[in-house]
Parts: structure tokens; sequence; C-alpha cells
């Protein structure tokens, strides 16, 4: 391994732990039926704790499109790890421990709401979707500067208040991986490690498409420019 991805992947590691420390935490501390107030604490724990890691990788200058496959080996034992670290902490103070489940009999005003499977995989992958594409709009392409962090917790904390109550919203094999080896309940687990991936494979597609229209535009206009004055 050599002396320049070392850090990058010991940052990813860390990263994801404190995200499933944090916000799986958060989820079995403040547990079910606690309402809109829970899972506000919930989605801003989860927000927060990816924001501050953010601004520090983005201070180090530790983010970058390449080594995937190594970022993605080290979310994954990073979310085991913090997952296995609070069932150590919490004991059976807390059960699941974070663990995302579908709905089943949801109390929305004067009707219940159970999701199916597929229904929870088209939210999983739409909320993967949206964070993948601010990911990749800000940090990545570099056009929000410092306020990239700000971006993503918030798209992050937005989702969860949105999902939340509707599939648990991880939106993150990691972060879904990590309290199901813990508590070995692999419910769903195709569900949950496979739709983030579908909707960040379609972020990148959509935003490799676009970026490569905006920049044949950029191309054709210092073209037309010149022909202006003759015009």
């Amino acid at each position: 391994m050599s002396n320049r991805i070392a850090p990058k992947l010991l940052a990813e590691f860390i990263g994801t732990f404190a995200f499933v420390f944090i916000g799986a935490g958060a989820a079995a501390v403040v547990g079910q039926g606690v309402g809109l107030p829970g899972i506000t604490a919930i989605a801003f724990a989860h927000g927060l704790a990816i924001m501050a890691f953010a601004f520090a990788v983005l201070a180090a200058g530790a983010m970058s499109v390449g080594e995937a496959a190594g970022y993605i080996v080290s979310q994954l034992i990073g979310g085991i790890a913090g997952a296995l670290l609070l069932r150590t902490v919490l004991g059976g103070a807390a059960t699941g421990i974070g663990m995302p489940a579908l709905a089943h009999g949801l109390a929305l005003g004067a009707t219940t709401v159970t999701v199916t499977p597929e229904a929870g995989f088209m939210i999983e992958a739409v909320l993967a979707f949206f964070l993948v594409t601010v990911v990749l709009s800000t940090a990545v392409a570099g056009r929000a500067g410092s306020l990239a962090p700000l971006a993503i917790g918030m798209t992050l904390t937005f989702n969860i208040l949105m999902g939340g109550a509707l599939t648990g919203a991880p939106f993150n094999p990691a972060r879904a991986l990590g309290p199901m080896v813990a508590t070995d309940n692999f419910s769903d687990a195709w569900l949950y490690l496979t739709a983030p991936i579908v909707g960040a494979i379609i972020a990148a597609i959509l935003h490799t498409a676009l970026s490569r229209l905006a920049q044949e535009g950029t191309a054709v206009e210092p073209g037309r420019a010149a022909h202006t004055p003759a015009e």
C-alpha cells in the first residue's frame, strides 16, 4: 500500500466508523415511535457527523474520485467496527443498534402505510441518487468550495427526514451492513446493499453526461464569439 493512499483509506475508515457510531447510535438511543422530533434528532446526528468529517477531509485534500475499491472496503470495515462498538457500549439497552427496517403499519394522518421491498428499493435508490448527485456536483466538481460539506451534510439530513420512518434511510451499504453484522439480522439485506449502488450509478452517469454537454457548450462558444464582430 503506497504512502499516498494509506491516509485516504484510513480517513474513509474513521469517517464511516464515526458516521455509524454517531448516526446509528442516535437511532438506537432515540428508539422507535418518537415521531418527528426523534427522526429530526436522528437526521441531524447523521448529517452533522458527515458534515464535520467532510470538512476535515476537504481540508486535508484527501477526497478524490479514484481508488474506489479501497474506499469501499474501508467504509464497510469502518461501518462494521462502529456498529460492533455500539453493541459493546450499549449492550441490551438498545435493541437493533440503528438497524434499518421497512415501515409496517406506519400511521400517516388518517391512514397507515406499509412499505413493500419494491417501494423500499426505490426510496433507498432515490435517496442515494440525491446524495451522490450533491457530492459529485460540489466536492468532486469543486464548485461549492468550502461549502461542499454543508451541502452534503444537509442533503443527508433532509434525506433522513423524508425516508427515516419509511426505510430507516441508511442509503449507504456501509451504514446498513454495520448494524446487520452487529445484530446478526440480515432482513432485506439485498435491498439495503444494492439500492444505494443503483442510485449512485444513475447519479454518476447523469453527472458525467451533463458535464460532457457543458464542456461541449463551452467549446462551441469561442467560435461563435469570434464570428460576432463580423456579423
